[in-house]
């Protein structure tokens, strides 16, 4: 691989819950790819597909750059956004202009919501067993 060759390639991480998403953009034809499969395949929710592309479609880059993703950990909602984070840093690496665009939308935002522990001597995180008075 020659130096001019790796200036093109443009990686970024992109993390939502415990689901971490790496993210390689290469100018071309459009061409995605999420774990070797097709992003229809992989995110078999159109929600999720949709929401996994959407800085794509925000900065109109749909047709302009191969997208070849792994994502691991988490469920499919949270791979979805973590790939959908990781194209937004990636595309701004590739074109610092399009910062605004993707601000504006939201796309930058690491969402920091995590799942709260749960608790002992309670079924759930915050939920309590049953109390009786008698």
């Amino acid at each position: 691989m020659s130096m001019s060759e790796t200036d093109t390639v443009f990686v970024a991480t992109g993390r939502r819950k415990t689901a971490s998403a790496r993210v390689r953009l290469v100018p071309g034809t459009g061409e995605i790819k999420v774990n070797g499969r097709s992003p229809e395949d992989y995110f078999h929710g159109e929600q999720f597909l949709k929401y996994a592309l959407q800085p794509l479609d925000t900065v109109d880059f749909r047709d302009k750059v191969n997208v070849i993703a792994r994502v691991a950990g988490g469920g499919i909602g949270g791979q979805a956004t973590a790939v959908a984070h990781g194209i937004a840093r990636a595309l701004l690496k590739l074109d610092p202009e399009l910062r605004v665009a993707l601000k504006r939308a939201g796309h930058l935002m690491r969402d920091p919501r995590q799942r709260e522990r749960k608790k002992s001597g309670q079924p759930g995180a915050r939920k309590r067993f049953q109390f009786s008075k008698r």
